[in-house]
């Protein structure tokens, strides 16, 4: 057999191998798809938090900001604005400038009242030591800390080793839910608790009373959980609180479930399975779909937040996806 017909004969057989071969499924692109270029590239933003303020939209993420010379990364957090919720442009951060913000800050959390935006986030790199602080702002992109910072972090217990992370605050039936995610005393699983406050709250740290002292309110137990529970994103409806969480460590992957409420205390997961999967192999978000923020526009529609990548952290995108609510609770709309 000749050079030519066996080359022939090769390509044949390769094309028939690759026809036969299953296509990957792919996740469509999807609308929104933001990374922060600043200080990574091709870009890295995590933990997306999003608020309706002076007639823009502001979403505010995690960014790390360098490493030290131990290898040590220090965080802060980016501050992007958009009109329609799909085109992102960068427009501040918000760096250490505290002592006890010294290793860094990030995983914002934020609410609007009395015309201010008021952000929950947590200290960084100070492992057990990590707490949730406070700062407010007039016009979105400069802040000022509370003078209490940080504001709180959970009494160690059996269950808690006194940590504090992933802020998210509600007002519900006449007082600020605020909930965290902390880990264990081995440092080995995370899992979420909740302390509240007053209506007329100033957010200072003695108005916070952790609820709920004699274990977690949600804690990882289905397979596809692993070890963590984090990040939790809290919306109101019909009297009724839902939560949006991650479920298992970044790339694990993590994904995103869903739990409900009726005093904000106790929690029943909705499903079983999560709520927003990991995208198959070749997608953008195939390492995972995580850390939710569900997020209600001035119209009444309801969009879930999350970040994901494809190369097991080397870079993070943020994203949305519409969510319509039946009388079972959320579903995702394609």
């Amino acid at each position: 057999m000749n050079q030519s017909v066996t080359t022939l004969f090769t390509t044949i057989a390769l094309l028939w191998i690759s026809l036969s071969k299953p296509a990957l499924a792919q996740t469509p692109r999807p609308k929104m798809l933001f990374a922060d270029t600043t200080h990574r590239k091709p870009g890295f933003s995590k933990d997306p938090h999003v608020v309706w303020f002076r007639n823009r939209y502001l979403l505010y993420y995690s960014v790390p900001l360098y490493k030290d010379s131990a290898g040590a990364e220090h965080w802060g957090i980016g501050i992007a604005e958009s009109t329609n919720l799909t085109n992102w442009q960068k427009v501040g951060e918000i760096v250490p400038t505290t002592a006890y913000e010294q290793k860094g800050l990030c995983a914002p959390g934020a609410l609007i009242r009395d015309g201010a935006v008021h952000l929950f986030y947590q200290t960084y790199g100070n492992g057990r030591n990590d707490a949730i602080c406070h700062a407010v702002s007039k016009d979105g992109i400069h802040f000022d800390r509370n003078p209490t910072n940080p504001i709180f972090h959970p009494a160690i217990s059996d269950w808690s080793c006194g940590r504090a992370i992933d802020a998210e605050v509600i007002l519900f039936k006449n007082q600020y839910f605020l909930y965290f995610a902390t880990r264990d005393p081995a440092f080995k699983i995370q899992q979420l608790g909740v302390a509240v406050a007053p209506a007329n709250t100033n957010f200072n740290r003695s108005d916070w009373h952790q609820q709920a002292i004699d274990g977690p309110i949600l804690k990882p137990e289905l397979p596809w959980e692993g070890e963590c529970i984090e990040g939790a994103s809290v919306i109101e409806r019909n009297g009724a609180l839902y939560m949006f969480y991650a479920g298992a460590y970044n790339n694990w992957p993590q994904q995103i479930g869903v739990a409900r409420s009726q005093d904000g205390l106790h929690w029943e997961r909705v499903s079983n399975a999560p709520f927003l999967k990991n995208g198959q192999p070749g997608s953008w978000n195939s390492s995972e779909s995580g850390h939710p923020h569900i997020f209600t526009d001035p119209k009444g529609k309801t969009y879930l937040f999350f970040q994901g990548n494809n190369d097991n952290g080397k870079s993070w995108y943020l994203s949305n996806i519409p969510v319509s609510w039946t009388a079972a609770g959320p579903a995702l709309q394609n």
